[in-house]
């Protein structure tokens, strides 16, 4: 077993690496983006524009870093177009509909990015003849959830109630009869995130970008489920996983193919209210009321052991709860006081590589 290093990451390893990243226009995408160039891989992104204002993407100007294409993964013939010409090492699939009301609003499309989207994009990576390992980002909310709180392990059963959650699973269900049928020398794996927070996340109907639009409206967030908890982890924590994951495949054959990545065990559990009662005390917004929805189809519980991460690839989260929402919301903080929001990024990436170093060194 490898011993647990956190988060220190092998620039020898990424330096001159061709990365093909689906969903660069993203949140999580642009941070990606963003590190792996700092890295020295030569990144490829395929996506979308981005689908709101402000964006991370826009903000820090990711375009200009990166081989920017923009196509849609449910049309195989863009996503040809895309890749044309192209080769690549290694490739992580982040593109997503990752949202659980629009997934509830828009069953169809959802499943149709998520499954469809997945399916095409492996399809087309059947002729790329230099690949050494693929990883397809899905969720923690993969498995079949009965709200007991309990935390799932990557055996347990995949389901969903919601099409969101119900389109990752199936998307785990695409990845493993893709890998068994077509990629028998190249490791296909999959990453289970927990609920990732972090500086630049604008998107409609998520926690931190609704505390954030609030109180810069002056106005107060409204929580449907403030009794809810999940696995809150830092963006950086997590694509750190994600990044030692896919090392990993593409070096070790011992590396195991479905990999959950959350917060450490026995660390301060936070949740919905809590975490919007830190947000709004950090940016000086009004306190959060509480409008319950009936209707709603997300879970009340949630958690994910991140123990195979430490057993099997010596990865732990570094930032507990409390310390990712006020990384996130020092972000936030200091974007609207008009710094840099590439510089924050990079700031940010920076401590987080000398703290994994620090503990090593």
């Amino acid at each position: 077993m490898a011993a647990v290093s956190g988060a220190a990451l092998n620039p020898a390893f990424w330096n001159g690496k061709r990365v093909l990243l689906t969903g660069h226009t993203g949140f999580k995408g642009a941070w990606a983006a963003i590190w792996l160039t700092r890295l020295g891989a030569r990144v490829t992104g395929v996506a979308l524009k981005p689908d709101q204002k402000p964006n991370l993407f826009d903000l820090a100007g990711v375009a200009a870093l990166i081989d920017a294409q923009v196509a849609d993964i449910r049309a195989p013939k863009a996503l040809d177009a895309a890749l044309a010409g192209r080769e690549f090492d290694l490739v992580l699939h982040m593109a997503a509909q990752a949202i659980v009301r629009t997934s509830v609003e828009d069953p169809i499309g959802t499943f149709a990015t998520n499954v469809m989207g997945t399916a095409n994009l492996l399809q087309a990576l059947r002729r790329q003849p230099a690949l050494q390992a693929v990883l397809v980002i899905t969720s923690d909310k993969v498995y079949a959830n009965n709200d007991a709180g309990t935390a799932f392990v990557e055996g347990d059963n995949l389901g969903g109630k919601d099409p969101y959650s119900a389109s990752k699973a199936a998307a785990e269900i695409v990845v493993q009869s893709f890998a068994r049928s077509y990629f028998p020398a190249v490791p296909v794996g999959s990453a289970r995130g927990g609920n990732v927070i972090g500086g630049g996340d604008f998107s409609r109907d998520r926690l931190v970008a609704d505390i954030v639009r609030a109180a810069r409206g002056g106005e107060a967030v409204v929580l449907r489920h403030p009794e809810a908890t999940r696995p809150w982890q830092h963006v950086l924590d997590c694509l750190a996983g994600y990044f030692t994951l896919i090392e990993a495949l593409a070096t070790r054959p011992d590396a195991p193919r479905a990999v959950n990545f959350g917060p450490r065990p026995g660390g301060p559990e936070v949740t919905v209210g809590e975490l919007a009662t830190l947000g709004v005390e950090a940016l000086g917004g009004k306190p959060w009321v509480h409008r319950p929805d009936p209707a709603s189809l997300e879970a009340r519980a949630l958690a994910i052991d991140a123990g195979l991460a430490r057993r099997a690839l010596g990865f732990e989260s570094r930032l507990d709860a409390p310390q990712a929402v006020a990384l996130t919301m020092d972000w936030y903080a200091r974007e609207a006081a008009g710094e840099s929001p590439l510089g924050l990024c990079v700031e940010q990436i920076e401590g987080y590589e000398a703290l994994a170093n620090r503990d090593l060194g």
